[in-house]
């Protein structure tokens, strides 16, 4: 049994690297800044609560409990990344941040 848990807890750990990758690349090199607000919300996001989902089988395991903690911290990512990266949007579309033509969404004109 302990080798499927470090199974889990490898691919766990593999695909988390692998999400926060995408991130880290889509916020490196996409265009403009409603663009690169992807990158570290969602992908970002998938990429450390997989790492943190992770921890929390591994603990969970070694200690024979559920790890409280771990569950906490991916109830918190997940509420505040969405609404943080919402927040930066309003405040680029009202300072009127310039965008790419080809960005969907458009503010509403006045």
């Amino acid at each position: 049994m302990d080798t499927l848990v470090e199974f889990l807890v490898s691919a766990a750990i593999l695909v988390g690297g692998v999400f926060a990758l995408v991130g880290s690349f889509g916020l490196a090199r996409l265009p403009d800044f409603y663009l690169r607000l992807h990158g570290p919300t969602k992908a970002s996001t998938l990429g450390v609560g997989g790492t943190i989902f992770a921890s929390l089988l591994f603990f969970s395991w070694q200690e024979q409990a559920l790890q409280l903690q771990e569950l906490l911290i991916v109830l918190f990512l997940f509420i505040t990344a969405p609404v943080s990266a919402h927040m930066l949007a309003k405040a680029a579309m009202h300072r009127q941040l310039r965008r790419r033509e080809d960005t969907r969404g458009r503010p509403w004109k006045q």
